[in-house]
């Protein structure tokens, strides 16, 4: 699949408040019990997602890395984003954050990869508002993204990325487990 997907609310079992490290818990134990693995390719973020992730007792058994491509050149170099994707739609764009989690799951040898990209702000970039954030997923039979549009500070756009992500991850690892 293709294209953006309705992946609203936690996909775990802690309801519509639950912490980006509750959902990773959650992430980590959906992960452990079906051997797969997880991979991040981090713009906005810088890491903070991968942070998150292994702050769980048992991370290791998931969590083999995570690239950062906080800088345009790297999403090329590191990620594998072709040169025409970010010629043609820029940093912070569907077709960038897709092909930012393709490329990761790919360099990192993972089943699944979530990327991150966005404008955090405070100023907006390239004509994207502060808050425009694209995240990429990809996984057995899926390669997806989903645009979020968050009205907050700086620090709070980039902890909600993450929470958002991991929200969006563990709604399509259980989604597949219920497929298979």
């Amino acid at each position: 699949m293709v294209g953006e997907t309705a992946l609203g609310g936690h996909g775990g079992r802690r309801g519509e408040q639950a912490t980006a490290r509750d959902i990773a818990g959650d992430v980590v134990a959906a992960l452990r019990g079906r051997r797969e693995t997880l991979g991040w390719c981090e713009s906005l973020t810088a890491g903070l997602a991968a942070a998150t992730v292994a702050e769980i007792p048992g991370a290791s058994a998931v969590l083999r890395g995570g690239l950062v491509v906080y800088a345009t050149d790297l999403k090329e170099s590191l990620a594998g984003v072709p040169a025409g994707v970010l010629a043609d739609h820029g940093p912070v764009a569907k077709e960038t954050a897709l092909h930012m989690a393709r490329g990761c799951a790919e360099k990192l040898g993972v089943t699944w990869a979530v990327a991150l990209t966005g404008v955090a702000g405070p100023q907006p970039q390239d004509g994207h508002p502060v808050g425009e954030v694209w995240l990429g997923y990809y996984g057995p039979g899926l390669w997806t993204a989903r645009r979020h549009d968050l009205a907050r500070d700086r620090a709070a756009i980039r902890e909600e990325s993450v929470r958002l992500a991991l929200d969006g991850l563990l709604r399509l690892v259980h989604s597949a487990a219920k497929s298979t």
